[in-house]
């Protein structure tokens, strides 16, 4: 719904990015018009807001009543949810969260699961909707194999948005196989462990922007087949970082940017990962990105020691940039600011690295790796060609305009794995500087 009038506001800045998308974005009818057809209200289907009632049986009898057209409203409350709803094929509807929804249950799979539906939106009209997983109780115990908290599959046309998801037992949210979607204004929080991703997503004509990560996982990650999304104005606070991948067999993902990212405390500020595998990666920018204290910046790895060696060449990655980077590494001389580790049965070509301005918050010298990766920038070979053994160079003074600015929002602490995480309130902004694309909700 957003993406015309964003285009006519910004194309004359914003030319590159906004070319990564094929069309519009978002639900083809407003919510407004969905609410004035019928309007499906939980509480008159079962639900109470008492924290122990069930939501999930009202939630699918009100789904069955608005899903050819319609509404179903959660009203402000605290809701329990032990047994998980697919909403299965709807058409021109939406579900207003408003209420906070609490896990009780202990299942597997996928709590709020939207599949096959067209002309979709989710959202809170106060920006305080809420999912609280409770995943620190599954955490605890060693367990990270419980449910995911949204999962929208096969869907076409819709929007997330405003939104918050905390504390999954396992993933926070994923779009899978999607077309002409929209997530934005969101707020995630998760443990400090790997496997509680904040958001996946594949699918084509993609817009993901002014939203908020904390976990040590996936920050924002694009997986294959994908093409044509826009990811922008991310905050990646005490987490895995963004990412493509991690690849395999057959990968497919072309005409991605990613815009306007800071990343606090992070594993890394941008990780392509793979080790093995066939296909490719192609036609990528990776604009204005501000890091600091993180373990990696740019990091591709395609001998990725965290995944088993797949059959293959490798993925082909080819007509990469990355511009505009400023920050600092926490560990210069141990994890360098650029990391380019190609397939040396594929080798990595156009790779370009521009503007990357970044310095060491511990010792005074940074190492840049390359290997098997052709273009400019750094340590990377000029032109084409075959395998190279991988290569170092050093800096010993810091570089010209590396300082940048950080947020106020930055965790001092990660969340851990045996409590519970607070629900946040909606951030202001999620890159310096940068307000929101669309009005927070509530404000």
């Amino acid at each position: 719904m957003h993406f015309s009038s964003f285009i006519i506001a910004t194309a004359a800045i914003l030319p590159t990015a906004l070319a990564q998308l094929s069309g519009k974005v978002g639900p083809l009818t407003s919510h407004a018009t969905k609410t004035a057809k019928k309007t499906c209200n939980v509480l008159n289907y079962g639900a109470k807001a008492d924290k122990t009632t069930d939501i999930g049986p009202a939630l699918l009898s009100a789904f069955a009543a608005c899903k050819a057209g319609g509404t179903v409203v959660v009203p402000a409350g605290d809701y329990a949810m032990k047994t998980w709803v697919t909403f299965e094929g709807g058409k021109t509807w939406a579900l207003q969260l408003d209420g906070i929804i609490y896990r009780t249950g202990t299942g597997a799979g996928n709590m709020l699961f939207v599949r096959n539906a067209n002309d979709f939106e989710m959202f809170s009209s106060t920006g305080k909707g809420a999912v609280q997983g409770n995943g620190f109780e599954d955490h605890k115990n060693g367990k990270r194999d419980g449910a995911r908290l949204l999962r929208i599959e096969k869907t076409n046309n819709f929007s997330v948005h405003d939104i918050i998801l905390v504390d999954a037992p396992m993933f926070h949210f994923v779009m899978s196989t999607v077309t002409n979607g929209e997530a934005y204004n969101m707020a995630i929080r998760g443990g400090d462990w790997g496997g509680l991703d904040g958001v996946d997503v594949w699918g084509t004509n993609i817009w993901i922007h002014d939203i908020t990560v904390t976990n040590k996982d996936e920050c924002v990650t694009v997986k294959s087949p994908s093409q044509n999304i826009l990811i922008e104005n991310i905050h990646c606070n005490s987490s895995g970082g963004c990412a493509i991948g991690s690849l395999g067999a057959d990968t497919a993902i072309s005409s991605v940017t990613y815009r306007n990212i800071y990343t606090w405390k992070s594993n890394q500020m941008m990780m392509i990962k793979s080790f093995g595998g066939s296909g490719y990666v192609e036609d990528m920018r990776f604009e204005n990105f501000i890091g600091h204290s993180n373990a990696w910046n740019l990091d591709i790895d395609q001998y990725w020691a965290s995944m088993k060696e797949l059959a293959g060449d490798g993925v082909k990655l080819s007509n990469l940039t990355f511009s505009n980077w400023k920050g600092t590494v926490a560990n210069g001389a141990q994890r360098g600011p650029v990391k380019v580790v190609c397939a040396d049965k594929a080798p990595c070509t156009d790779i370009n690295i521009e503007d990357l301005a970044m310095w060491t918050e511990t010792g005074s010298k940074n190492t840049y790796q390359c290997r098997s990766g052709y273009g400019k920038g750094f340590c990377l070979k000029s032109g084409t060609g075959g395998a190279y053994a991988a290569t170092t160079s050093t800096q010993t003074t810091a570089p010209t305009g590396y300082s940048a600015p950080s947020m106020k929002e930055d965790l001092k602490t990660a969340f851990g794995t045996a409590s519970s995480i607070p629900i946040p309130t909606m951030q202001a902004s999620f890159y310096p500087g940068v307000a929101p694309v669309s009005k927070l909700a509530g404000q």
